[in-house]
């Protein structure tokens, strides 16, 4: 019964509904003499947005907003009254006797649901004008002056337009931050919202139930926001980021005005980035945020590292020259605790230096020091001189790099990324730094190694190959895929081959990719060797490690067998074997790459 009587009065509300409409009024202007009713529309001028009365979702009341007037799907990105709805449709918006927007309703004389408070005073009560301008932007103008008195844009709900301002005004204290909806159906400010925090070395947060940190974009690099590699391409938009001692704000503005999109911070807390596709007709997000694990804020605790690519292991690492505050809960793959400094460390005056964490979203900002006139050098020797300074880095990447962002506490909320990040210098001391430096040594002096040895085999082998080019003068040129094969093309014939029969599903991997991440085969990443040659450890990019089985040119083994040995692996797939990740073929070279196992070499498997 309760069920019907609901469906009913549903009913009854979209039918008077459909008749105000059928009675609505389209206008371009609100003035004192023309209040805008239930039903009514104001639309700028382009007629890309509009301004009226709605009802989100399956909710019966009634609020005034503005939305997308060319999108099927009624998409609101401002709302007047969010937490003062309104029951019926007797809702009016009109400017009063001094010159401010008023939102009454029920024709009892009650005082405004909402009402515009001007930043600008109003010079002698002159008459004032609304508008809905063709950014989405709903303004009231002075109408002698054209000055613009109040703004839709200083008061952002749940969604980020083009061409709106993000940030802090530091001259009147306007703040203009994202709040979150409470639901689909009740756009009340919700748990979460988006703003800059300019504490400190200012950053962009995303804040739950007001205060609490839950995810951080970080600071702004110059080029992006430490936390949003994505941005490195800018894509679609022109981004303006301004801190100086009158704002700190962030503008997005587009490179094609034809483009419809919006940032929106949700109910659950995600922020997402979207464009409108017509011939869907929906929304397409490409960007969003918290996605991952790491993305969370202080997920790791304080003086540690989340890596999202350790996938065989946990995600947190202590960064170097610490160790967990609690080993009992890292070893139960907790790290909110963090890490501390590992016992008897020194690093005041002691020999002590730093060591670089690459590819990283920098730790919070909320108390380190920046000084845009120093190089990155200049930092380094000032952060030395301070024994409270535990780590530098570039304030700003743009033109080359410049300026010294420094920390002076615990190191919290850093992140690696796969391909962008910036680089952080962690003080350790002279322990940690001589160990830590003659291990990098020893790699750059095998590879200087691994690479003359190269370079002496090139030549080699170019020698050969003109000799051999000589001999067949006159002969049938040799095909392209022949060439790939001396000169190690991306796509060898055989490659070629391989994939153009169909017998493997086997991902293939370049040369260069395998060659970088075993430090050019390496005799520090060598873990054995048998019959058909040795096999390598390696990290890839994306930090995934790997181990490389390379075959030796005197095994026996020609171009045939290894296609017949990598289909024949790649068929028995199981979990008591080692997982084979996948091949390379390039020139004379041929190996097989499979998973690392942390807890035994691989060569107790493969000999």
């Amino acid at each position: 019964m309760a069920a019907s009587t609901q469906l009913l009065l549903f009913f009854l509300h979209s039918l008077l509904l459909l008749l105000q409409r059928s009675h609505s009024k389209t206008f371009n202007t609100i003035n004192p003499s023309l209040p805008l009713h239930d039903g009514d529309v104001l639309l700028s001028e382009n007629k890309n947005f509009a301004f009226g009365f709605f009802s989100p979702g399956n909710s019966t009341r009634r609020f005034i907003g503005i939305w997308y007037h060319k999108v099927s799907e009624q998409t609101v990105f401002w709302v007047a009254n969010r937490d003062r709805p309104i029951n019926d449709t007797s809702g009016v918006l009109s400017i009063n006797s001094h010159g401010h927007l008023v939102l009454s309703c029920c024709s009892n004389g009650s005082s405004p649901l909402w009402s515009t408070t001007m930043s600008t005073k109003n010079s002698g009560n002159a008459t004032t004008s609304a508008q809905l301008q063709d950014t989405g932007n709903f303004i009231l103008l002075e109408k002698n002056s054209n000055r613009v008195l109040w703004q839709s844009f200083d008061y952002l709900t749940d969604t980020m337009m083009p061409f709106m301002k993000l940030g802090l005004d530091r001259r009147t204290g306007m703040d203009r931050f994202l709040t979150s909806w409470k639901s689909k159906d009740d756009p009340a400010p919700g748990n979460f919202s988006y703003r800059i925090n300019p504490m400190g070395f200012p950053q962009l947060f995303l804040y739950k139930s007001g205060v609490v940190p839950h995810w951080r974009a970080g600071p702004w690099t110059g080029l992006r926001w430490s936390g949003v590699p994505q941005m490195i391409n800018p894509y679609i938009f022109n981004v303006s980021f301004v801190n100086d001692q009158e704002e700190v704000s962030i503008l997005y503005g587009l490179r094609n005005e034809s483009i419809i999109s919006r940032m929106v911070l949700d109910p659950s807390g995600l922020i997402q980035r979207s464009t409108w596709h017509d011939k869907g007709g929906r929304w397409t997000q490409f960007w969003a945020a918290p996605m991952e694990q790491c993305d969370y804020y202080g997920d790791c605790g304080p003086n540690s590292n989340c890596n999202p690519y350790n996938t065989d292991q946990f995600a947190c690492t202590c960064l170097p020259g610490f160790e967990p505050r609690s080993p009992a809960d890292w070893f139960l793959r907790d790290g909110s605790g963090g890490c501390v400094r590992s016992p008897g460390a020194s690093t005041c005056q002691s020999g002590e230096g730093f060591i670089k964490l690459a590819r990283v979203k920098v730790p919070d900002t909320s108390q380190a020091q920046a000084d845009m006139s120093m190089s990155l050098k200049e930092c380094e020797r000032e952060c030395l001189k301070n024994c409270s300074c535990t780590a530098y880095t570039t304030a700003d990447e743009s033109r080359g790099g410049f300026g010294c962002l420094a920390w002076y506490d615990d190191l919290l909320d850093i992140r690696t990324f796969a391909d962008v990040g910036q680089d952080l210098y962690i003080r350790v001391d002279a322990a940690v730094l001589a160990r830590l430096t003659e291990k990098k040594g020893s790699h750059r002096k095998w590879s200087m190694g691994a690479i003359i040895s190269a370079g002496v085999i090139v030549v080699l082998l170019l020698s050969i190959f003109l000799f051999i080019m000589k001999k067949r003068r006159g002969r049938r040129r040799l095909s392209a895929a022949s060439s790939a094969a001396y000169f190690h093309d991306d796509e060898s014939q055989s490659v070629q081959d391989l994939k153009d029969s169909g017998k493997s599903d086997l991902p293939f991997f370049d040369l260069s990719t395998i060659a970088a991440a075993t430090n050019n085969f390496s005799f520090i990443n060598k873990l054995g060797q048998g019959g058909f040659g040795s096999v390598y450890k390696g990290v890839l990019d994306n930090g995934k490690e790997i181990a490389v089985k390379r075959l030796s040119k005197s095994s026996g083994q020609g171009i045939e067998e290894f296609k017949t040995e990598v289909t024949l692996i790649a068929r028995l797939q199981h979990r008591n074997l080692v997982k084979i990740l996948g091949c390379c073929i390039q020139g004379e070279e041929k190996m097989l790459i499979y998973e690392y196992l942390p807890n035994k070499s691989l060569d107790s498997f493969l000999f």
